[in-house]
């Protein structure tokens, strides 16, 4: 296992970092929360962890060591591979994915693209007493506003992107009022919108 990489910053991407490692450019995906803290040309340490399947080899990238082992355990889970595990923490940091697990609180875990009601019942079965008390001292995150479906659709697509759901919601609203509707045949045009507002505020 590779626990770790430390080297110069090559390049950002959306969802990915590459970084010089004794001349070579390792890539690793990781959470926009740790690509936020990343500048290129700037020597910068991840604790990370590798995928190996038998046609690929995938390396993720994270600020803090907890963050990695908490996307570990997370893959133990029936149904949860690396880049489900990825998007759980693009949402929710590990505190307060610890406080979903530990208070059942499913309709946080469905916040997650690509989780529904069973898959948040499976993880907080097969998770309770795993992942530790939190170790930090904020609160749990506080639950978004309700979206309507189409502004939904837009956040859940950015989100995808590898922008975190607070992220992607205040786009969403830059580009259109809280008080109007996303009609369904706008959701394209929404979209580009949101992605040039969060593409400005992106080093």
């Amino acid at each position: 296992m590779i626990a770790s990489i430390r080297g110069r910053v090559l390049a950002v991407r959306l969802d990915a970092v590459v970084v010089d490692v004794g001349g070579v450019g390792l890539l690793a995906h990781a959470t926009p929360t740790t690509l936020a803290g990343l500048r290129v040309g700037e020597e910068a340490r991840l604790a990370s962890a590798l995928v190996v399947r038998e046609d690929s080899l995938t390396l993720f990238g994270f600020a803090e060591d907890d963050e990695r082992d908490v996307f570990e355990t997370l893959q133990t889970v029936s149904g949860v591979g690396p880049r489900l595990a990825l998007a759980m923490l693009a949402v929710h940091t590990p505190d307060a994915l610890r406080r979903a697990v530990a208070g059942e609180d499913l309709a946080a875990l469905q916040r997650v693209p690509g989780i529904g009601r069973k898959g948040a019942q499976r993880i907080v079965l097969e998770l309770t007493g795993r992942l530790g008390a939190p170790v930090g001292a904020e609160g749990a995150v506080a639950a978004p506003p309700p979206l309507t479906d189409q502004r939904a659709q837009v956040a859940e697509a950015l989100v995808g992107l590898g922008w975190n759901l607070k992220a992607a919601q205040d786009a969403v609203a830059a580009v259109v009022p809280v008080d109007q509707d996303v009609a369904a045949q706008d959701v394209a045009a929404v979209l580009r919108g949101a992605l040039r507002v969060l593409g400005g505020g992106r080093a």
